[in-house]
């Protein structure tokens, strides 16, 4: 597709999706090229090199600054990162039988609208932040000003119900354990 004179690639975002919904995402962020900056897998457990713990400390601050965000399961690999992220805003309803006039929401469920799919308090604009503060903080001690950490994309996928949640925990947790025959790994 053409988007002012250039190629433009289509989002991989779900459609009529808003990604800042409440509800649990599954998302993984790559390095570009894939290059290993965030340390080195050891007897089967991740080992953070300098740079894997500015992703770390960077990842941590996100959820304090960011009150409607929690993690529910997260792992640093070498080249890329895995992380279970959870939008739970409260949301104002017209009243109830308990007179609170509060609610949540729980697993994330598809919804028919129209929004941008970058809002504020969003998947993206969470992804954005984050990248953004690594690169930020990484290229400082490097001396690498504007220098690429990671790539353009990033990888989601809503989960929906319980038994996806649970496999999608599992998955994130033997990830060290895997890596040798993970796809992320270019050096198996």
């Amino acid at each position: 597709m053409l988007f002012e004179n250039k190629y433009r690639i289509e989002t991989t975002r779900l459609k009529n999706w808003d990604y800042s919904s409440n509800g649990y995402y599954y998302i993984t962020i790559c390095t570009k090229n894939r290059e290993c900056l965030f340390g080195n897998i050891a007897g089967e457990k991740m080992q953070l090199s300098t740079i894997g713990e500015i992703v770390l400390q960077c990842w941590n601050d996100s959820f304090v600054m960011r009150k409607e965000l929690s993690c529910d399961q997260f792992v640093i690999m070498p080249n890329h990162i895995h992380g279970i992220v959870i939008i739970e805003k409260l949301v104002e309803t017209h009243g109830n039988a308990s007179g609170h006039g509060i609610e949540t929401q729980g697993l994330a469920s598809l919804q028919d609208n129209n929004k941008p799919h970058r809002m504020p308090k969003s998947v993206s604009s969470f992804i954005g932040g984050f990248k953004s503060a690594v690169t930020k903080r990484v290229n400082e001690i490097r001396h690498t000003p504007g220098a690429a950490i990671w790539q353009n994309r990033f990888y989601d996928h809503i989960i929906r119900d319980e038994k996806s949640l649970q496999r999608i925990r599992e998955y994130i947790v033997n990830n060290p354990m895997n890596w040798q025959t993970d796809e992320q790994n270019r050096n198996p």
